[in-house]
């Protein structure tokens, strides 16, 4: 196949991709959501739902033991499949803010977003921080207001909210039509087209039952309340009025947020924003790489193969005790035992057997397109933040670390699991679960493990148990905040109670009791930097 024809088949595979991560805050409906996008794709015959009952179903993206049992997203993942025949990567993140530092990793990999909001409780405070990241980032982001089935706020208070809260503007691509148990479907803004639907499985484990009617006849149809209808009807000629106007350039360019509501539960209102997704969010498009002393903008269509790694993940599949590399390719095509240069290490390496990830099946890919999340095996090549490519000696920009703030060394109870303890200590921290920090100048007989959020300590405790056959004990430490240290050690003027310790990439950090002491610190040494990110 000739250059032009292998560049062309790149730019409709681009075209054709669609690569996004669903943000919320914890149990507003996200994973229940990636659950109904599988199911209307054809992936699920029927939707498994989020949660600890034993008979139920659990999510097909919840892969881990403790996800399932907690019915909570503890970590990332990333699946690829079909929609209307448009290729969809989606990256169902973790709402928890323990496990914040893989969610920020994951939206480095996500060309758009989508936000869920609790139709009750509209913008939490997880929601700001999610959103915040994505406005650093300029990832544009759809909003579905869920869980309209049950009691809901005010729609035109939540559209408000959103744009205070957040500092956007909010335009309603859909609207409500009723709420709780008076909820029936939306109404198209657009065409004024209303969707009433009726349930047609127990939790939603099928897709719903549509009929299509115009606004103006939806007074007229059964089962739909006179008041409810009355109120549509007025709150479409507010909308019309006085309502922010939505283009497709003003959400691209994070001006504007397109909301949409429905019930993930049930299936309502879901088709209608898988379908404006499929229409509104960017394929993949050029990315900016650091070279040398300055930048370089690399186009996915004329630059060859190139993808960064921003995940990493052991014993996905207990049977096959791996560790699997999560690449999001950026430009250029995947072939077959491509061989590539790993920036890091310096070196040429041949990506071997790489996989698609579906639920817990994995299927080996002959070939991939920018947009794409890719699964290999890592023989202890890859790193989170690594760059691959076919030429340069470019490198993606590096991935965020957060400070820890909490602090604890861990044991093994049975003191003859050393070297258990040992290898799943090192697994973790590859995958940045957890930090893992020695003191400077002295080397402790138990490790030294930093975490973002006590969570992080659990399901640490409970993947050596479940994975590596180690029951631990955890002793916590007296501190709670950290910074990364720049400057002479011995001229700076440490409080009494901090310490020093180096991280996993030899870097001196300061552990302080609490951030009083830490802006102290600041205060007593303006010829240090005490940095929060490294």
């Amino acid at each position: 196949m000739s250059d032009a024809a292998i560049r062309a088949e790149i730019k409709s595979a681009c075209e054709n991709r669609r690569t996004f991560a669903i943000i919320s805050h914890p149990d507003a409906g996200k994973t229940t959501l990636t659950e109904k996008l599988l199911l209307y794709s054809g992936m699920l015959r029927t939707a498994g739902m989020v949660g600890g009952r034993k008979n139920s179903k659990t999510a097909a993206s919840d892969w881990m033991s403790m996800e399932q049992e907690r019915g909570i997203s503890i970590t990332a993942s990333a699946m690829q499949f079909t929609y209307k025949d448009t290729v969809i990567n989606v990256i169902d993140t973790p709402g928890h803010q323990d496990f914040c530092e893989d969610t920020y990793r994951s939206l480095t990999a996500a060309d758009s977003v989508i936000m869920v909001l609790d139709a009750a409780k509209g913008v939490e405070a997880q929601t700001i921080k999610l959103f915040d990241a994505c406005k650093i980032r300029g990832i544009p982001v759809i909003t579905f207001i869920n869980k309209m089935d049950l009691p809901a706020r005010d729609p035109l208070e939540l559209m408000a909210e959103v744009e205070e809260v957040l500092g956007i503007h909010a335009a309603a691509y859909n609207w409500p039509i009723g709420n709780g148990q008076g909820f029936k479907g939306v109404v198209n803004c657009d065409n004024k087209i209303c969707e009433l639907y009726e349930r047609t499985a127990a939790g939603g484990q099928q897709k719903a039952a549509v009929t299509h009617v115009p606004l103006d006849q939806l007074k007229e149809q059964d089962g739909v309340d006179q008041a409810f209808a009355d109120q549509v009807l007025d709150e479409m000629e507010l909308l019309a009025e006085a309502g922010n106007p939505f283009t497709l350039d003003a959400y691209r360019k994070f001006e504007v947020t397109p909301v949409f509501f429905g019930s993930g539960m049930n299936n309502f209102g879901v088709e209608p924003l898988f379908d404006a997704l499929i229409e509104l969010a960017p394929s993949p498009h050029a990315r900016v790489a650091d070279e040398g002393e300055g930048e370089i903008e690399l186009d996915p269509v004329e630059e060859p193969f190139s993808a960064y790694v921003f995940k990493m993940q052991a014993n996905m599949n207990p049977k096959h005790r791996d560790c699997v590399a999560f690449m999001r390719i950026n430009s250029g095509r995947y072939e077959k035992d491509l061989q590539v240069k790993h920036q890091r290490l310096g070196k040429k390496i041949r990506l071997s057997r790489p996989h698609n990830l579906m639920i817990n099946g994995r299927e080996t890919v002959d070939l991939a397109y920018p947009g794409d999340i890719i699964g290999v095996i890592n023989n202890g090549n890859f790193a989170i933040g690594d760059t691959i490519s076919c030429r340069g000696e470019y490198t993606y920009k590096p991935l965020p670390q957060f400070q820890p703030e909490l602090f604890a060394r861990i044991r093994p109870k049975d003191l003859g699991k050393r070297k258990s303890i040992d290898k799943g200590l090192v697994q973790l921290v590859s995958e940045g679960a957890v930090q893992l920090l020695r003191e400077y100048g002295q080397h402790a007989a138990d490790p030294f493990i930093a975490a973002v959020g006590q969570l992080q300590f659990e399901v640490m405790q409970h993947r050596l148990l479940d994975e590596y056959g180690v029951d631990t004990e955890l002793t916590m430490m007296p501190y709670s905040s950290s910074a990364w240290l720049e400057g002479d050690p011995d001229t700076f003027k440490k409080p009494f109670n901090a310490v020093y310790v180096l991280d996993n990439r030899e870097r001196l950090m300061v552990l302080f009791r609490d951030d009083w002491e830490k802006q102290h610190a600041r205060r007593e040494n303006p010829d240090h930097q005490l940095l929060d990110h490294a």
